[in-house]
């Protein structure tokens, strides 16, 4: 279904500004919440229509806890209905903390003397990705700080470092890139490379606020940084992820600045982004910040609520600052995917001994399980963990991805390959006791698949056994 948005004060045109300050502050302000309207617009959410600024200030508004309960249980029959139980996992991979800017929130910012600046080599890369196999990862996001050195041509040199390691059944399917905002030919040299999803966070969407913590480099330019992803889809792209750094600013305006760009990326595309993020500040390495837009945890649980309804069918991020409790709660509200057995110190992973220093990191981890753990945690949960890589390498991207995303896709694609790199992980990687669990959420998924497909299901399943990878609908 597609969107039509709004006629906002700033029109819609490719690679043009298009946050008003003014705009998305007359939402907050003017717009009426009552229990009638929220429950109309949990309604349509529901219907799997994307809301619209004046729905999305409607929820924020609402605030008796009637209401507030109504939103929580709407994100999560809705996460249900278009993700079903699945939670896909993946690591971040930091590669640089060189950085030219000066960010206040951020360990890596350049006037951080205590910073320890690291550049992975090729070989050190390597080892990195060598032990995030053995762990069974799939699904990998580089880092990279916003560096003259992390250029288009260095990064599209990781990405296809990343995709030749193989060790053992262990191998990277998807390569993700988190990093400064390109020109239109630096994102065409990284689309070569064949990334999956680029993402830039605009930090925040509030343009005075930005000023106050961007304090020099490139990255102090809001509108440069506000339309690189619409670099990214001239470029051809057709994946890419924003967000917002929760804590800079008041929680309800970065809430309405994701929507608006996804309106944005819409309307200019005809495609929103492929995820979300939505990190909290914490501890990081000299961050000094008043505690003003610090976001509570209940605050947060609803906004990630609030998103969940108001952009149905984009992916949803939440990553290891929060702690392993909070994420467990999250998960059912529209979490989509999550990483697992995080470290974020350069060189880490190959490491033995496990070690969180600032001095070294971008900031502090709050949930340090393994991966195992999660996993094992996520199948007591009677969650199925995944690992699916399939639509972005069969071309189920960008605006072709919105197509498949209706109800039988989910029974037809999405829960037969989570199925199926699970049983992946369950064989080279998991300790019996989460391999057994794992086999009997596996049994359980099965039976919820129409007969058809659960003979092709399991005919894979039997593939694996005896030493097939890789395989998927």
């Amino acid at each position: 279904m597609k969107f039509t948005p709004e006629k906002y004060a700033i029109p819609d045109a490719p690679m043009q500004p298009f946050i008003d300050t003014g705009e998305i502050w007359d939402f907050l302000n003017k717009t009426i919440s009552t229990p009638v309207k929220v429950k109309e617009v949990v309604e349509k959410s529901l219907a799997k229509s994307r809301l619209n600024l004046e729905e999305v200030a409607i929820l924020i508004n609402a605030t008796d806890p009637g209401s507030v309960q109504l939103i929580k249980e709407g994100a999560r029959e809705l996460k249900k209905k278009i993700y079903g139980n699945r939670i896909v996992l993946f690591a971040p991979l930091y590669v640089g903390n060189k950085c030219s800017n000066n960010c206040a929130y951020c360990g890596f910012k350049a006037s951080n003397r205590d910073a320890v600046r690291k550049t992975l080599s090729d070989k050190e890369l390597v080892k990195e990705i060598e032990v995030l196999e053995d762990n069974g990862q799939k699904r990998l996001i580089l880092v990279y700080g916003e560096h003259a050195q992390y250029s288009p041509e260095f990064i599209a040199q990781t990405v296809k470092i990343a995709y030749s390691v193989k060790k053992g059944n262990g191998e990277i399917r998807r390569v993700n890139i988190n990093a400064a905002p390109l020109d239109i030919e630096g994102f065409r040299t990284v689309k070569e490379a064949g990334i999956g999803t680029y993402q830039v966070f605009q930090e925040t969407y509030h343009r005075e606020a930005y000023k106050t913590y961007h304090l020099r480099g490139k990255k102090a330019d809001f509108d440069y940084r506000l339309t690189s992803l619409d670099r990214a889809l001239e470029a051809g792209l057709d994946d890419v992820g924003i967000g917002a750094l929760f804590g800079l600013y008041d929680w309800r305006f970065e809430v309405m600045g994701l929507v608006r760009h996804t309106n944005h990326l819409e309307a200019c595309y005809n495609v929103g982004p492929h995820t979300i993020s939505f990190p909290r500040i914490k501890d990081a390495s000299m961050l000094d910040l008043g505690d003003e837009y610090f976001v509570s945890d209940e605050d947060f649980t609803r906004l990630v609520a609030i998103l969940r309804l108001a952009v149905p069918y984009t992916g949803m991020i939440l990553t290891a600052r929060e702690p392993a409790e909070l994420r467990n709660q999250l998960i059912q509200f529209g979490v989509s995917q999550i990483d697992g057995g995080t470290k974020i110190e350069l060189g880490s992973y190959a490491e033995k001994e496990q070690n969180h220093d600032l001095k070294k990191g971008q900031f502090r981890i709050n949930d340090d399980r393994s991966l195992n753990e999660i996993i094992d945690e996520l199948l007591q949960q009677d969650m199925l963990p995944s690992f699916c890589t399939a639509c972005y390498r069969l071309g189920r991207t960008g605006e072709h991805f919105m197509e498949f995303s209706v109800p039988g896709f989910i029974k037809r694609f999405c829960t037969p390959n989570a199925i199926l790199t699970l049983a992946e992980y369950l064989m080279d990687y998991a300790p019996e006791h989460t391999a057994e669990k794992g086999w009997e959420v596996i049994e359980k998924n099965i039976h919820e698949l129409n007969e058809n497909v659960q003979h092709q299901v399991r005919e894979r399943i039997e593939k694996i056994k005896r030493g097939e990878r890789d395989l998927y609908f």
